[in-house]
This record gives structure tokens, sequence and C-alpha cells, in this order.
């Protein structure tokens, strides 16, 4: 059939996204890593590039992809199971390696039950739908990721409430309000922000839940997206809950495919609530599992992050962290506060910020800038994200580019 109507029309928004600065571009693609050697941490090789770069827009919070045993446990399941499941979960998808995994993560968060997702993105369209009912209030952060946004919409709740970023007595006004016409009331939060390496004071969330649960004949339910915050924040790697000493959400989600290195995602709960989703959420029942082999490594890496040489690992990162930031200051440049890996260069301004990330890579350093509508207008920025595989020198390296750039 004919599609030249169609092809004009993508055209034309294309098009328009260049025009504005948000259309993202060809994707670089890696082709190789050398390995960490005299002081520095691995560099990577790009498709077309001769040189190799320090990577500087990663999730991989601790480095573990590349850890010799996570490998290997990843090998050894795919001698042992193969490479993929071979069916959806009900059907006869489950391997034993998923429910080992799926009992070693309800663990690691103090939990009663855990449920795989074949991502993080998967785990919160999967989870909040099926808890949003027709008398259902949603009351969410306005900086939370896309996953949640589109979780809402897909879910059609009987109220849906933004508060400003981190306003909690905006939250509380929302609760106050939905309680005069809803049976149950979900908040929904980031635990890390993602563009902005904020937390969300998860500590003072969870009061302000309590203290509306009376409203609210099916409660007040608090769900957390922690997926950048889980592996990489907090003293033991707990994330956001641990490092705001709040008590536990009723729904966590975190992932896989950041600091645990691996792919997949997952939600820790009551286990009624994950009985109830397991028999209810599409992105579950009809989609393949994460397969065996990430399975065993994300349970090696869960193990290897509940462990002394995790913690150290932690330590060198917040090391490395807060060497990165202090670095930006001494510069005379905008960050902002926060403990997380995550560091924002705020540039405000898509051309500068444009700049300087091509600046960046003629120096052999990958780094990712953030413009309108990723970031509100005026909070264009580039995200630096530090790893555990940085070393010192890798750092000073990185500062010593940045302070080069003379847009």
């Amino acid at each position: 059939m004919p599609t030249q109507g169609l092809i004009r029309a993508l055209d034309a928004r294309l098009d328009e996204l260049t025009s504005s600065g948000r259309r993202k571009g060809a994707e670089t693609a890696i082709r190789g890593v050398v390995p960490a050697q005299g002081g520095l941490g691995p560099r990577y090789l790009l498709e077309g590039e001769a040189e190799p770069f320090l990577r500087m827009n990663s999730n991989s919070y601790l480095g573990l992809a590349l850890r010799a045993e996570i490998v290997d446990a990843e090998e050894q399941a795919a001698a042992a199971c193969g490479t993929g499941p071979g069916a959806v979960r009900f059907i006869s998808g489950t391997w034993g390696v998923h429910t080992a995994l799926e009992r070693r993560l309800a663990a690691f968060h103090s939990r009663p039950a855990a449920m795989l997702f074949s991502s993080a993105y998967a785990t919160i369209m999967g989870s909040l739908p099926p808890l949003i009912h027709d008398k259902t209030a949603v009351i969410s952060d306005a900086l939370n990721h896309n996953c949640i946004i589109n979780a809402i919409a897909l879910a059609r709740p009987a109220e849906k409430h933004v508060y400003r970023h981190l306003d909690l007595g905006e939250l509380e006004r929302a609760l106050t309000a939905s309680a005069k016409s809803c049976t149950r009331a979900i908040v929904v939060t980031d635990g890390i922000f993602s563009m902005r390496g904020d937390h969300a004071p998860l500590e003072a969330i969870m009061q302000i839940a309590r203290q509306h649960d009376g409203a609210f004949a099916e409660n007040v339910i608090v769900a957390v997206d922690d997926s950048h915050g889980i592996g990489a924040f907090g003293a033991t790697g707990r994330g956001t809950e641990e490092y705001t000493k709040a008590p536990p959400a009723d729904l966590l989600v975190g992932t896989l495919g950041k600091a645990f290195g691996v792919n997949g995602g997952y939600v820790v709960a009551d286990a009624t609530i994950i009985r109830y989703l397991r028999e209810t959420s599409p992105f579950y029942i009809y989609s393949n599992p994460i397969t065996p082999p990430e399975a065993a490594a994300a349970h090696r890496a869960v193990d290897l992050v509940d462990s002394p040489a995790g913690a150290a690992m932690l330590t060198h990162l917040r090391a490395m962290t807060a060497r990165f930031k202090d670095g930006l200051i001494r510069l005379g440049l905008e960050t902002l506060p926060g403990e997380h890996p995550v560091v924002p260069l705020m540039l405000r301004d898509t051309a500068r910020t444009a700049a300087m990330v091509a600046h960046l890579r003629r120096n052999g350093i990958l780094a990712t800038g953030l413009n309108y509508p990723v970031v509100p207008k005026g909070d264009e920025e580039i995200r630096f994200q530090i790893s555990a595989d940085h070393t010192a020198g890798d750092i000073d390296s990185a500062l010593e580019a940045v302070g080069k750039f003379g847009g």
C-alpha cells in the first residue's frame, strides 16, 4: 500500500524535532572495551572511531557488567539452561534461577515477596495499573520518570494530582481533596530523580501517607521507583529508603540493568500484592521474562553488592562522586546538591549544552546533554554519571576537559 502521505508527515515531524533541538539523532554504538590499566578505568571503543573513550554516561554505577564473577555466572547458566527462557512464565518460562533471584531480591529489601519483569519500565507499567481502579486517586511528583507518567495514563484513575517537585504541602492537599470521593490513594515517586540526581524525602512522604491513611477505606499506598538508587545509594546500596531512613514503601520498584549491571526489573511488596500482580499484570503474563543467564548473573550481582567487596565499591563510588562534584564547583560551574552519582552540570542553554557535549567527545569523553522536553526549559544540563570503575585519574581527566571548554 502507498505510504507517501505518512512519510511526508513523519519527515515533517522529524524536521520539527531537529529545528527545536529535541531530536536525539543517531545512536553511538560501542564495539569493544579496553580493560582498566595504568591507574585508569576501562575505556570504550566506538564504531567509526579509532581512539578509546572514557564513559561518563552509563547507568552501570558499580561497573558490575565487566566483573569477571558476574560474566562467569551468566556463562555457566547459559551452558546449563540455554540462552532464552523459551516461553512466558505461566506456560513454561519460569526457571529455578528466576525464583531464586526473586527470593534473593525480597531478602535484600527485607520484603515478603518479589516479582521479576523484563525491565524497570515494564515493572512500573505492569504494577501500577492493576492497582488502580475507578475509585483510586493517584498523586505523582511533577518530575517523575516517563514510565510513571505513562502508567498513570494507561490506568486512567478517578483522580490524578501532580504536585510540584518535592512540594510535600501540595502532596498533603491532594490527599485531603481526593479523600472526599476516592477509596484508595496511590502516592508514587521516583526515589532518585534521574535527570538531577536529587532524591525524594521518603521518610516524610511515608509519614504523610500514614497520617492520611484512615481517610481511605483501601489505604494510602506509597509506590517508589528507585531504579537509580538501588545498588548505588545508601551505605549498603539499598537505595533511597536506606539513605533517608524511611520505613519500607508499600511497592518498591528496582532495576537489574543499572547498578547491578545486568538486565530486567522487579518489584518487592507484600506477598498478597505480588500474587495479585502475577494474575493481573499483562506486562508479566504476556511477556517473556529475563533470560536464565541474566537471572543468574543478577543473583550474583546482588550477592556481590551485599558483601564487604560491595561495601568497598560503594565507598569508592561516593569518593569519586564527591571528587567530581567538588571539581566542578572549583571550576566555578553550577551543579546541584546531593550525594548520588548522577552529577548534573547545569548549563541552562540548549546550544551551550550541545557545544560542550561535542567538546568533551573531541577530548575522548562520553557525556550526555539533556535538553527540553526531557528537562524543563532553563534546566538544560549535561548529566555526568560516576561509576565505581572510575579512578581518581579518570575524574581528573574529565575535569580537565570540562575546564578547557570555552563556550
